[in-house]
């Protein structure tokens, strides 16, 4: 593709000369940027990690929803306005990221970034009749103030939106189809890890089911306050040199663009000042990578042995577990979902600390908060896939070992408590628990109960549905 230049006053070999207000400096000649993204990448040496693909999607769309309300504002020339909204649609879309190479720890209020979108789109909207200025003409009526606050909503809820809930609703989907087709299938409880009162698969999956579910409801609560853009208020939140109806209009332009709902935010210092909203959206991902690390390391136990452990179920053979152990097999899907979780958990931390960094108009951890928003989002969306088409799709029934330790387990023994009361049923118990036999058997020598009194007590999936037995026959 032929390159466009702008603010160029000569070329040498393999680079070309560049100015902004500082002075001049070489960049790469075939770079779409300009001087100060590349003051930029020679400041910034950290990671070598650039912002995420969504923050620099977000970047572009902000910037072509304010081409576009400032053409109609009259404020831009209508063929630049176009050109701008064109170049900056192209960076939304992902056909320029190689250009985006400032690193994630940059200045704190993501200038660098602002301003590597403004040259990037002035440089591609620039001709040899029409020359685009990054600050004059894309950065119009905006400061990276408000900007990259906004991008950081943007990009946080498109991710959400379209990523995440999604993926959630496929795993929620996934375990409420396999607790159909368990049915009611009886298994031992457990609590601290100790055998406990009896419970059915449909009933511990809908308890996952029920996890998914409230951390949907959170996530989508948290973007109600996600959504409002502090978009328009430029450099503290006054709106300095931005027209009084560009917020408004560049909010209802975004979500045209995105179809997704945004609006402008009622108090637009807040916005720039305190990211609140992005910390609370990071609590929510905290909680939800919680759940699904409750999710795997059930899964995990009831997968363990498959003989010295519980066995209960088991999962989907994906790969050899070992390089010495001959016919190994892990579970690894559970296991990779307890790594990522935990990094999420991390970012939440860094998040936490980057929300409260800055003082009075701007929090200047801003591209720290976006990297790792979107980081968290993008994990969670994933291992939620996986471990719904990896591992719950598949994983099979152990029912030799799930009704072997039902039949042995002692704690049925609870039912027992309204009849001969809670003493002598711990006795029965741990008669049982030392001659290792069924909890029936004992019951039947100690208990005065008849066979049939003890059937009726004892059964375990009468005791998934709670209530007080007696021995008469009452529930």
């Amino acid at each position: 593709m032929a390159r466009r230049r702008t603010n160029t006053t000569a070329d040498t070999a393999g680079a070309r000369i560049e100015h902004d207000s500082m002075g001049e400096l070489q960049v790469p000649a075939d770079a779409l940027w300009g001087a100060q993204t590349q003051r930029a990448v020679l400041n910034f040496p950290v990671s070598g990690r650039p912002m995420p693909r969504g923050f620099i999607r977000a970047l572009g769309l902000v910037k072509a929803a304010a081409a576009t309300v400032n053409g109609a504002l009259g404020l831009l020339p209508e063929a630049s306005a176009t050109a701008i909204r064109r170049a900056a649609l192209e960076v939304a879309q992902g056909r320029h990221d190689a250009h985006f190479p400032v690193d994630v720890y940059q200045t704190g209020s993501g200038t660098s970034s602002n301003m590597n979108a403004n040259e990037v789109i002035a440089r591609l909207a620039s001709t040899a009749r029409r020359r685009v200025h990054p600050n004059d003409h894309v950065n119009l009526g905006q400061s990276s103030n408000d900007v990259v606050p906004t991008a950081i909503r943007v990009s946080a809820q498109l991710a959400v939106v379209e990523d995440l809930l999604p993926a959630l609703r496929h795993l929620r989907k996934t375990i409420d189809g396999r607790a159909r087709a368990f049915g009611k299938v009886v298994k031992t409880g457990r609590t601290h890890l100790m055998d406990a009162m009896p419970l059915t698969f449909a009933q511990e999956f809908g308890a996952w089911s029920s996890q998914l579910a409230s951390a949907e409801g959170r996530l989508v609560d948290a973007l109600v306050r996600l959504r409002r853009l502090p978009i328009g208020g430029t450099a503290i939140g006054t709106g300095i040199n931005a027209h009084p109806k560009f917020g408004e209009r560049v909010s209802r332009e975004l979500s045209r663009l995105s179809g997704s709902r945004f609006e402008p935010a009622r108090d637009r210092f807040e916005g720039i000042a305190a990211q609140d909203d992005a910390v609370e959206l990071s609590g929510q991902l905290n909680a939800l990578a919680v759940a699904l690390i409750k999710i795997a390391n059930d899964l995990r136990w009831m997968n363990s042995g498959p003989l010295a452990g519980l066995g209960e179920v088991e999962l989907p053979a994906l790969q050899p577990g070992s390089s010495i152990m001959p016919g190994k097999v892990n579970p690894v899907i559970p296991e990779a979902t307890v790594m990522a979780c935990a990094q999420v958990i991390g970012h939440h931390t860094a998040i936490t600390v980057a929300g409260q960094t800055g003082n009075f108009q701007l929090n200047v951890a801003l591209p720290l908060i976006a990297s790792n928003l979107l980081d968290s989002v993008g994990l969670l969306a994933s291992v939620s896939r996986m471990l719904a088409d990896s591992t719950i799709a598949g994983l099979r029934l152990r029912r030799d070992n799930i009704d072997a330790a039902l039949g042995r387990n002692p704690i049925l023994v609870t039912a027992l408590n309204p009849v001969i009361g809670y003493e002598k049923a711990a006795a029965i118990a741990k008669r049982a628990y030392r001659e290792n036999r069924p909890v029936f058997d004992v019951a039947l020598e100690d208990s005065g109960l008849s066979a049939d009194q003890l059937r009726r007590l004892l059964d375990p999936a009468a005791l998934t549905r709670g209530g007080i037995h007696d021995a008469a026959g009452g529930g």
